[in-house]
């Protein structure tokens, strides 16, 4: 039985996941759903290509996961799609920004958790 065949038989799944990055959730979240469902190919190309900042640690991340794969179970890079792809919100970093009469207006930083999810194309 060939590795792919094996793996097939286990239902492995191979994640990556990304945490504490310095974005908002709701701006990763429109580009993980351009790429959600595509091979790992198309969304690398994607995502080099579109024009927002959360595309480059995505693209980390997407690497990362096709990287675990051929390491664990010895996958080609082009046999892989995205099967899942989704942002938790993290915790706020709190500011304060000087205001009038001395008041300090609070400031949110949010962050982010990326997860990935990559599995064989059927």
């Amino acid at each position: 039985m060939s590795s792919i065949e094996q793996v097939l038989d286990n239902k492995k799944e191979v994640t990556a996941k990304g945490k504490f990055i310095r974005m908002s959730p709701t701006k990763v979240e429109r580009v993980l759903n351009q790429i959600r469902g595509k091979s790992f190919a198309q969304a690398s190309k994607i995502l080099t290509f579109m024009p927002y900042k959360s595309c480059d640690p995505i693209n980390k991340i997407l690497v990362s996961a096709a990287s675990n794969a051929k390491n664990k179970y010895n996958l080609p890079k082009k046999d892989l799609i995205l099967k899942s792809a989704f942002v938790d919100k993290g915790p706020s970093l709190k500011r304060f920004r000087p205001r009038a009469q001395g008041r300090g207006f609070q400031i949110h930083k949010p962050t982010c958790h990326i997860t990935l999810l990559l599995s064989l194309a059927e």
